[in-house]
């Protein structure tokens, strides 16, 4: 808000490499505390109004003067009016002069030979709105031009090596290594595959690095399979396992409760610290026959059955749940790389 509010934005940035000046859907709107599309019964959105307005040959609408009412930065600027400086601090309790003097500073970096990048650890993303919190700063840096920039970017403090090396290597369930997730069982061919899982241009020309998915995929799958990986078999896409859905902790945990998963492998991960709700958690978690835990040390989830006196909710006589803790190496105990 302060920024749009007192121009401090990369004006020419923000125009060509950007989305600011796309219009967007008339039937998009934020109103009461929701976006449009929202089921209340269902507690799920439909999304079908979240998107661009498109012109005949199927490319984003858009206005370079930043003029239209529609543009993405107006609807911005609509939607971020409600957080005057009064508003953060009665939020927040951080005084609004000082709040003023931090905007201030960001704002000198939207000058095209400045800029600032934006470290933050762990607190910021595992956060009931962490999304938020992410997707927020990414425009803060949009705005202000510094995002492929040198010294630029939003740039995550890890306390350890295995976050991201988890998504490089392909450790997560339903992720191929390279951010590229396995297919759906509703996806029959590679073709198919490719074409839901690579970016489309929006408008003509468009920088889209990742238009070239297709090429990653392919190179990927001859490492793992070789000769054996061809163009009659998808490259080897007959050969991977189908995921019926996107399965994450979260779904795990609803799972649980539903008592549709019975036994959870949790390896190097303290899901009880990760989690936003940890009763719901270890309610799920009591449900299970079996846990796996892979850890080199005795973790919050390890021990989750354990009464420690700090809270009445854990009844270990009343917990049907076998714990097998397999204890493993740590990154300083082995040889190789470490992705950080």
């Amino acid at each position: 808000r302060y920024l749009l509010e007192t121009n401090q934005i990369q004006h020419e940035y923000v125009k060509h490499y950007t989305n600011a000046s796309f219009l967007v859907n008339e039937g998009y709107k934020f109103e009461d505390g929701l976006f449009s599309g929202f089921d209340e019964a269902k507690g799920k959105y439909d999304k079908s109004t979240w998107n661009y307005q498109f012109d005949e040959n199927g490319n984003a609408k858009h206005d370079m003067t930043l003029q239209h009412p529609r543009c993405v930065i107006n609807v911005l600027k609509e939607h971020v009016s409600r957080y005057t400086p009064e508003m953060v601090e009665k939020v927040t309790g951080v005084k609004q002069k000082l709040f003023l003097q931090i905007c201030e500073e960001i704002g000198k970096t939207s000058a095209p030979n400045k800029t600032m990048t934006h470290l933050y650890a762990l607190g910021f993303t595992e956060h009931t709105i962490g999304t938020q919190n992410i997707r927020s700063m990414a425009m803060i840096q949009l705005l202000l031009g510094n995002i492929g920039m040198p010294g630029g970017g939003i740039n995550a403090l890890r306390g350890h090596s295995n976050v991201q090396g988890t998504t490089d290597m392909g450790l997560l369930p339903t992720m191929l290594p390279g951010y590229m997730r396995l297919p759906t069982e509703k996806e029959t061919s590679f073709e198919q595959f490719i074409n839901a899982i690579t970016p489309k241009d929006i408008v003509p020309n468009q920088t889209n690095y990742y238009r070239n998915t297709s090429k990653f995929f392919i190179s990927m799958m001859k490492t793992f399979y070789g000769d054996k990986a061809m163009k009659e078999n998808g490259w080897g896409f007959d050969f991977l396992p189908k995921v019926d859905r996107v399965y994450d902790p979260i779904t795990h945990v609803k799972m649980m409760h539903d008592g549709e998963l019975n036994g959870w492998i949790l390896q190097g991960f303290n899901v009880l610290n990760s989690l936003p709700n940890k009763n719901k958690t270890v309610a799920g978690m009591s449900k299970l026959k079996y846990l796996i835990i892979m850890d080199p040390l005795q973790t919050e989830s390890s021990e989750f059955w354990k009464n420690f006196g700090e809270s009445n909710d854990v009844d270990p006589s009343k917990i049907q749940t076998e714990v097998f803790r397999l204890p493993t190496t740590c990154f300083a105990e082995e040889d190789g790389s470490i992705a950080n």
